[in-house]
């Protein structure tokens, strides 16, 4: 099990930029897959962007490609959302989460999650 815990969020306007990031204690960091998920008040969590071990296979949900850039430091324990031009619909509960076997980027089947920290965009 890796304990997460967020930090970075906040309020912005639209068209700003935010840099969440993710810290990591517990188990083998470079063992995890990392993703980036968000719940916006009434809506399913959804699937933002991953990250395996090495850094080599990223993915993205459509809604985000281009805009934001997922990344990670193994020897600092440490992930980050770099999130720009920033939209209201991006407002949500940012969450961070790890999955056992780094090799590859999947959109599910995360066991250990951060508590989340708040993205909110004003227009």
């Amino acid at each position: 099990q890796v304990r997460l815990v967020e930090s970075g969020g906040g309020l912005v306007q639209a068209g700003g930029s935010l840099r969440l990031s993710c810290a990591a204690s517990g188990r083998t960091f470079s063992m995890y897959t990392m993703a980036w998920f968000r719940q916006a008040p009434g809506k399913e969590r959804e699937f933002v962007a991953g990250i395996t071990w090495s850094s080599s296979i990223t993915d993205y949900s459509d809604s985000v490609k281009g805009r934001f850039t997922i990344s990670r430091d193994n020897a600092k324990n440490s992930v980050a959302l770099q999130m720009d031009s920033l939209k209201p619909e991006d407002t949500a509960v940012y969450y961070c989460a790890a999955r056992l076997g780094g090799s590859i980027v999947t959109r599910y089947g995360y066991q250990d999650w951060g508590q989340g920290t708040q993205v909110t965009v004003s227009s």
